[in-house]
């Protein structure tokens, strides 16, 4: 089993692990924060709509804006702008840089206002290949929620500016606002509203305003004072065309995703009514272990990986990124054993209620089950990406991504037939697999960069990790059936939180003392530098 932490002198590799531990922690406390919100969000959503026709319209009206949201903001922030903006401080020159950023957000500017415009004429000719039964409603929903593309790309450019500064608590903050807002329009404008899904539609333009002006006075204190230049400066200026180039092949890219998840949707909608509300409420609860870790590590690691690679400091790029790929299988691979075997808790737990049956169960069940299986390859995605941003390569990852979206949707039509929802679950399952070893083969490009080394470091402690966490879950098997029948009847707090909690502290305890007479050194480190922070 291979043992990267050897690489390094002692002294050398816990200042690194607890470093990314240090920078993500606070990072994922917030984003726990969000995606807990986020969660009761669609706890509400299911409460007031289920997976009714309307529950499916509301899920597809808030999804399109939010694919071009990958193309405006994560992507062009994520990919273009951190690493190129991390160029500038590097070389210090407050006039060039003051320069690109208004250059950056006039050009951003335009192009998000163009999108939105379009986007709104043609939503009348792009929805109906969804086959829902409430069109109208639907085409109404995704009208109205269509500027939250520009409020949410100008928040990410704010959030940009922070994290490359390694100022993370305000872009942590901004989400939690965002799902706030759109639980207390739910239930504060429902009543004057024809139904709950306009009022949360509402909330969704409403928090992200706020999600954006929250970020503003951090930029304003570290002295920025950005503003709006001509069209002809922000196309010409050097940093914004360098944003461009990087950007270009990830517009393919976004695009080849966006076809994607039309297409999914699209056949999840045909797969029968709350198909597509079923998946939506499936791959929440799988952004909420994915954003809590993944989404933090991977924000902290990209500037550190942009700051390494333009320093040509290969060894301290090589380490930060095995550690933080360490990292992620440590928390990834219990919690997908973990949540295989409670699947069916969980989600009786946090939706069923009203509108939210037994058939909803059941829908939900079946694609958590599949989507779950996935979690480590999305979440080592997310950090394997920035890898490649970090030195301007966004070629790669584009065309990674490119090939899995394409065995995707072969999948999701193959498997939708036979399987409804849950195959088009075990489709982005699969896909992610292939865009994991996509990326690791592309990487190897960079002579510089130790894919190898990472990868026989991965292999090894997955598998260390996989049978701790089968050996942690046997107990569970059989208590399981004890416990709910001992809670059966007394509310879906005490009848599902109780036996989830107690199952959830055996399971940590027994995989927690696995690790501890294994020695194991990741754990060690994120133990020394969580207990130096409290």
């Amino acid at each position: 089993m291979a043992d990267t932490t050897e690489t390094l002198t002692e002294p050398e590799k816990p200042e690194k692990a607890s470093s990314l531990v240090k920078q993500g922690s606070l990072l994922s406390l917030l984003t726990l924060g969000s995606r807990v919100m986020g969660l009761i969000r669609e706890m509400v959503k299911a409460a007031l709509l289920g997976t009714t026709p309307l529950s499916d319209a509301f899920t597809v009206a808030f999804m399109i804006p939010n694919l071009f949201r990958r193309l405006f903001a994560e992507g062009s922030i994520a990919v273009a702008f951190i690493p190129t903006f991390k160029g500038y401080l590097i070389e210090g020159n407050k006039e060039k840089t003051k320069e690109f950023l208004s250059s950056f957000i006039t050009l951003l500017t335009f192009l998000v206002t163009l999108a939105v415009l379009i986007g709104m004429a043609l939503t009348p000719i792009l929805v109906p290949i969804f086959s829902l039964k409430e069109l109208d409603e639907t085409i109404l929903l995704t009208q109205i929620m269509f500027p939250f593309l520009a409020l949410i790309s100008f928040a990410a450019f704010l959030q940009g500016i922070l994290n490359t500064h390694s100022i993370f608590a305000p872009s942590g903050v901004a989400p939690i606002v965002l799902n706030v807002v759109i639980i207390i329009a739910a239930y504060a404008l429902s009543p004057f509203m024809k139904n709950p899904a306009r009022a949360m539609a509402v909330g969704v333009i409403v928090g992200g305003t706020l999600q954006a002006l929250i970020q503003w006075p951090a930029v304003h204190r570290l002295g920025y004072r950005i503003s709006f230049t001509s069209l002809k400066k922000a196309f010409t200026n050097p940093g914004t065309r360098t944003v461009l180039r990087l950007i270009g092949p990830t517009i393919i890219g976004m695009a080849a995703y966006q076809l994607n998840d039309l297409v999914s949707t699209a056949l999840a909608g045909k797969a029968g009514p709350g198909v597509v509300s079923s998946l939506q409420y499936s791959l929440r609860l799988q952004e909420l272990f994915l954003g809590i870790f993944a989404v933090s590590i991977g924000t902290v690691l990209l500037p550190d990986l942009a700051g390494f690679a333009k320093k040509s400091q290969w060894d301290e790029y090589n380490q930060r990124l095995i550690t933080a790929m360490d990292i992620i299988a440590l928390i990834t691979i219990p919690v997908t054993v973990f949540s295989i075997q409670q699947g069916e808790v969980i989600i009786r737990l946090l939706f069923q209620a009203n509108s939210f049956n037994e058939e909803s169960v059941a829908l939900t069940k079946i694609a958590f089950t599949y989507h779950i299986v996935g979690l480590f390859f999305i979440a080592i995605n997310r950090i394997l990406a920035p890898a490649f941003y970090a030195q301007s390569d966004s070629k790669s990852p584009t065309l990674a991504g490119i090939l899995s979206f394409i065995v995707n949707m072969i999948l999701a039509a193959l498997l939708v037939g036979p399987m409804k929802g849950g195959g088009v679950a075990l489709a982005l399952t699969l896909a992610s697999m292939v865009n994991t070893a996509f990326l690791l083969l592309f990487l190897r490009k960079n002579p510089q960069v130790a894919v190898g080394r990472a990868v026989a470091s991965a292999l090894g402690y997955t598998t260390k990790l996989a049978l701790f966490s089968v050996i942690a879950v046997l107990p569970i098997i059989y208590l399981n059936p004890l416990l709910l029948s001992l809670f059966k009847g007394r509310g879906r707090l005490i009848g599902y939180g109780v036996p989830l909690l107690l199952n959830g502290l055996v399971f940590g305890a027994i995989g927690v003392t696995l690790l501890v007479l294994s020695k194991d050194k990741q754990a060690r480190y994120i133990g020394k530098s969580l207990k130096r922070r409290l």
